[in-house]
């Protein structure tokens, strides 16, 4: 899976699942302050990554994910 693939599902899911404004989306977004990720979303992320994706997130992997293009980053880290 490439890096344009990743970028579209997280889109998808963010928009559909957590219902965050599309216009919200861009890759120096923050997770927290731009996109308006909670912890209760991130409950949400855990399940939708390891759907899409194939893998269990790490809540100390994340402890440096702070923007969207680092959450990409970290996603191509492991499916890679």
């Amino acid at each position: 899976m490439n890096r344009t693939e990743i970028e579209n599902k997280v889109r998808d899911f963010l928009i559909e699942d957590l219902e965050v404004d599309e216009e919200k989306i861009y890759p120096d977004a923050r997770l927290k302050e731009d996109v308006g990720i909670d912890s209760l979303d991130f409950v949400d992320i855990v399940v939708i990554v390891e759907k899409n994706f194939g893998f269990k997130i790490k809540p100390e992997e994340m402890a440096g994910v702070a923007t969207l293009n680092d959450f990409y980053s970290y996603i191509e880290s492991k499916v890679g």
